[in-house]
């Protein structure tokens, strides 16, 4: 039964390309319908937090000044996730991060980390909700909130549950299709990619292309 790993990343910019460094990651395991583990931790990069990040995070420099280092908190993620394949909310975003604090960690690539992303799923299940950012998301499914939004375990672990009902609605919709068939990260990471009005054909030629027990 596979095991998906769902990341979600503070940080105190846009992107790594314009020196964004994390400042906190949370991971949560989803396998078999449920969250199974999940991971969390500030990390200490050396990069000063500005003021409006910490208004929208309530993360602070000083929070991180006790903070382990970005280093060895990708290193315990890497264990973590190790032979995972990967899900976030806007995972361009969090990509972006993924792979360049994996890099500052001399981490060796894991080839199971692909990701697939809940917005681009969303936004082909449910092209009826107004918008498709985590928070309206969560308030269209009903969605329950562990903590504070901005803060990378409350944000992974909605991203996760947003997840398993992505994959019941696969299940629900196209029960006779799928027979013994998982909604796996391989049938999410193709479905996020097929036009709205395609989406059986879309499921079906992926069946066709895997074994089925």
């Amino acid at each position: 039964m596979q095991t998906i790993a769902v990341v979600d990343f503070e940080t105190t910019g846009l992107a790594p390309g314009g020196g964004g460094r994390a400042t906190e990651i949370a991971v949560v395991l989803v396998r078999g319908g449920a969250i199974v583990d999940r991971y969390a931790s500030l990390m200490q990069s050396g990069a000063w937090v500005p003021p409006f990040i910490t208004q929208l995070t309530g993360i602070s420099n000083e929070m991180l000044a006790e903070a382990p280092p970005s280093r060895q908190v990708m290193q315990e993620v890497a264990a973590f996730t190790a032979g995972c394949p990967l899900v976030a909310h806007n995972a361009s975003f969090d990509q972006g991060f993924w792979r360049a604090e994996w890099e500052l960690a001399d981490l060796t690539p894991d080839p199971a980390h692909e990701f697939a992303c809940t917005v681009l799923l969303s936004r082909r299940l449910w092209p009826e909700a107004q918008r498709h950012n985590l928070g309206s998301m969560a308030e269209f499914l009903g969605l329950e909130w562990e903590g504070r939004a901005h803060r990378a375990l409350a944000d992974a672990a909605i991203t996760a549950e947003l997840l398993l009902r992505i994959q019941r609605e696969v299940e629900r919709r196209f029960a006779m299709d799928l027979g013994q068939a998982e909604v796996d990260h391989g049938l999410l990471a193709h479905l996020q990619r097929v036009n709205v009005r395609e989406l059986r054909r879309g499921l079906k030629s992926y069946l066709a292309t895997v074994s089925v027990p």
